[in-house]
């Protein structure tokens, strides 16, 4: 079996999503079994202020312009694989279906903690609202999604406060299997064994996207950024292949140089 995790993306308006057609074009290449998007599709910049309770009223303008953003961006992920199938289905050859997973983050989750702190939003907004059940299984925020032995959630929380596994050796040591999280920018990856002698892995990849974020300073925003591909998957054992966006880019980009800064 072979995986392909799609870290966090935050789509918002006004940000390049070249990148998401790149990832669309490796889906159709490496052909995974399962393709897991791990959360944090959606950035939901209208909604942030809603951490703090009271903080903001609602701004619906803004949030429709998140959600129409988000829609298009998950268009431009599909369409080389809808392409694909169009184009198998015209050949009569046999349809590429992968299973398609995406575990909510807390970017997304961001639209519940609106209705919880706002009861007035009650019905006037959803997660639904993205449009994610249309092409994906969609798992509530921190249910975990476990596939032949891995583990897969946006972070995995630990302690008494349930705040994310600041590393893979923590997802390790709470898990005791092999697992997958996004929500940390960079990449990050441990080794260990199970109790029965069986080695099993954690990887933290947490960022695929092209832009800079304005909270960050510079040298923050220098983190790695990509796809990962988790090959021959069995009962919790796989040999990752990590490939990064300036890979992706020099591959799928057709000439483009909007990773030369990152």
């Amino acid at each position: 079996m072979r995986i392909l995790v799609i870290p966090d993306c935050q789509v918002k308006a006004g940000v390049p999503l070249d990148h998401l057609a790149w990832a669309g074009e490796a889906i159709c290449d490496y052909r995974p079994d399962v393709v897991v998007n791990i959360g944090d599709f959606a950035d939901m910049p209208s909604l942030s202020t809603h951490d703090i309770k009271g903080s903001k009223y609602f701004e619906g303008l803004r949030y429709n312009i998140d959600v129409s953003t988000t829609k298009m961006a998950m268009q431009m992920l599909l369409k080389p694989l809808r392409d694909l199938q169009e184009k198998q289905k015209e050949d009569k050859h046999k349809v590429y279906k992968p299973r398609m997973v995406l575990t909510l983050g807390n970017h997304e989750n961001r639209i519940n903690r609106a209705v919880n702190n706002n009861p007035m939003l009650e019905g006037l907004v959803d997660v639904k609202d993205l449009g994610y059940e249309n092409d994906w299984e969609v798992h509530e925020f921190l249910h975990s999604v476990f596939i032949n032995g891995v583990g897969f959630n946006h972070y995995w929380p630990v302690g008494a406060m349930g705040r994310p596994a600041a590393s893979p050796a923590a997802i390790i040591s709470k898990l005791h299997m092999s697992a997958v999280a996004g929500h940390q920018q960079g990449k990050q990856i441990a080794y260990g064994k199970r109790a029965d002698g069986k080695a099993i892995c954690a990887i933290i990849v947490g960022s695929y996207y092209l832009h800079s974020e304005d909270y960050m300073d510079q040298l923050s925003n220098k983190h790695w950024r990509g796809l990962a591909v988790l090959n021959d998957v069995k009962d919790g054992c796989f040999d990752e292949m990590l490939l990064s966006i300036q890979y992706l880019e020099r591959k799928y980009g057709q000439g483009t140089t909007l990773t030369e800064n990152l």
